[in-house]
């Protein structure tokens, strides 16, 4: 024991001391008395020289052990939790050294303590409270109720955060977050009345937001609030030199009529989100008895199209599209179909959406590549030149491997690059760059056509589309749909052909629905159209029966109608 081991040093020094008295007593008699009367005389002055060191080491050992005592006590004091209480005075003036010790130990463990605390309870992105810390307040909130009143669950998911992400990198994506973040905050503050100042904002994860209103007097508040949120992130931000555009699809939940947990309230809210996400994004939807029905419905649909993956129950049909200046068929879209086991052939506007939404879009569009380089390489060999044209979404040209799976379906059927046509939504074709750019630009290289789809629906820059790797571009129906009524939309379409044309492009008009379309847009400059006036879409059996090609490898248009 530390207190023993003291007391023995302080008995060896008693010790010593009084030896060295006896000597030295010894030494100073030698001149004088007998060696009995010496020795007494020196044993005398041994004995009070010891007693007088025992007696002073005694008293320094005592203080010193009572320190050491206070300083053990105040260490279990420590580790049970007491960081906050002072080092005592004794222990600092007997043990200055420990004392100093202890004291930046004390402060060392408080600051680790407040860091590991703060990282629980707040997202060190944004400064929000985090998903632990989020619910535990909504929880305090909601045991309230008796004296709480309607309150409002907010689940916000931004829309086309993974782009920045995936294009500007992930630093540039936590500095979105936080200014997202503030924005939220700003919008908190002016939307809530004076009796919701305990909202409460968090993050969960990633691009999910979430807001709890403890007192807003009615749904339309809410809504009122969720449209400020739209507002707010509608506006750009400015990141690293780059302006950056995002929306936010929102769900609504309302307290007590959709849930009275906070379990059922974030499943409420969640599930309007995502039927917001499902309208077209950048929606808020209010949660209903109705939308859970649906949403019932689409995960029974979604259940569905996995086992049809599965089971390989989709198939592929084909729609001309057809060059009247030259007289012959150039291309056919194929297009996917679902031959559900239980319900009628179901078109893409029923499932594609949902794969894009659950990322099933990546094992489906791998299936239509390969069957469609199988079907291009067949029709090759038969001497049907018709290209065959892919729609690619931008979650499949996302994948790091899509160009090298692609290019090795190719290789597999041995599908010449020149019968393949890749079609890019506008949106997606003016955000390529990088390796996606890369990417195309060696399919282009190789013979594969590169068109842009759905043009006339985005903002085109077209000072960058004379730059990307594309060589046709196809309007949108949306804009040919009432040129044979409307002055101002034959205007339109034959801007935007003759800006095409002027740039080296072929030009394609999808959606073609009458005669007159036809004339007015070959008018305008424009020779090769696809739609139902046309030929409807038809599967490979029955489109290389009417449409198989003449002896110059040629089809005629009129054999299209």
């Amino acid at each position: 024991m530390p207190l023993q081991n003291l007391q023995s040093r302080a008995v060896a020094f008693a010790v010593s001391a009084g030896c060295v008295a006896f000597i030295l007593a010894l030494f100073a008699g030698q001149t004088s008395g007998t060696d009995i009367e010496k020795m007494k005389v020196a044993l005398v002055t041994a004995i009070i020289c010891g007693t007088f060191g025992w007696a002073a080491a005694q008293r320094s050992i005592t203080a010193i052990a009572k320190s050491v005592d206070k300083a053990s006590e105040r260490l279990l004091q420590a580790a049970h939790g007491d960081l906050f209480t002072g080092i005592s005075p004794d222990i600092r003036t007997d043990l200055p050294d420990l004392a100093v010790a202890m004291v930046s130990l004390f402060s060392q463990v408080r600051t680790n303590i407040e860091s590991v605390q703060a990282l629980a309870m707040f997202d060190p992105v944004t400064g929000l409270a985090n998903r632990t810390s989020f619910c535990r307040q909504v929880e305090r909130l909601l045991t309230e109720r008796e004296v709480l009143g309607p309150a409002a669950m907010f689940f916000i998911d931004l829309d086309g955060f993974k782009r920045v992400n995936d294009s500007l990198g992930h630093a540039a994506g936590d500095q979105l977050l936080a200014r997202v973040a503030g924005r939220l905050r700003e919008v908190v503050m002016v939307e809530t009345s004076e009796g919701s100042r305990d909202a409460v904002l968090g993050r969960l994860a990633g691009d999910e937001f979430t807001l709890f209103i403890p007192a807003l007097p009615h749904d339309m508040s809410a809504m009122r609030v969720a449209r400020a949120i739209q507002f707010a992130l509608g506006e750009y931000f400015e990141i690293g030199g780059s302006r950056i555009e995002i929306g936010a699809s929102i769900g609504v939940a309302y307290y007590p009529e959709h849930g009275v947990t906070l379990a059922a309230l974030l499943r409420s809210a969640d599930q309007a989100m995502y039927e917001a996400k499902h309208s077209g994004r950048r929606q808020a939807t209010l949660y209903s008895a109705d939308l859970e029905q649906r949403l019932a419905g689409r995960a029974e649909l979604e259940r569905d199209l996995r086992i049809a993956l599965e089971r390989d129950e989709f198939l592929l049909e084909f729609q001309p599209q057809i060059d009247f200046a030259a007289g012959r068929i150039v291309a056919a879209e194929a297009l996917v179909r679902w031959a559900h086991p239980d319900r009628a052939l179901i078109l893409p506007d029923g499932f594609m959406r949902l794969a894009e939404d659950t990322g099933m879009i990546v094992e489906l569009g791998e299936w239509i590549v390969n069957r469609v380089c199988q079907t291009a390489a067949r029709w090759h060999a038969a001497g049907i030149d018709h290209r065959i044209t892919i729609n690619i979404s931008a979650r499949e040209i996302g994948q790091q491997d899509f160009f090298a799976r692609f290019e090795a379906a190719m290789a597999r059927h041995g599908t010449p690059a020149s019968m393949l046509e890749i079609e890019l939504t506008e949106s997606l074709t003016m955000r390529l760059e990088g390796v996606m750019l890369e990417g195309v630009a060696r399919l282009r290289q190789m013979g594969v056509r590169i068109a842009i789809d759905d043009f006339g629906t985005g903002l085109s820059n077209l000072s960058r589309l004379k730059d990307l790797p594309v060589d046709r571009v196809k309007i949108d129906r949306s804009l040919v749909r009432d040129i044979a009524t409307s002055a101002e939309a034959r205007t339109i379409c034959s801007a935007i052909i003759g800006l095409i044309v002027g740039l080296g492009l072929e030009v394609v008009v999808e959606g073609i629905e009458a005669e007159e379309q036809v004339d007015i847009l070959r008018v305008a400059g424009c020779s090769v159209f696809q739609g139902f006036h046309l030929s409807r879409p038809v599967n490979e059996e029955g489109y290389t029966r009417r449409f198989s090609a003449t002896d110059d490898g040629s089809a005629r248009a009129t054999e299209a109608g």
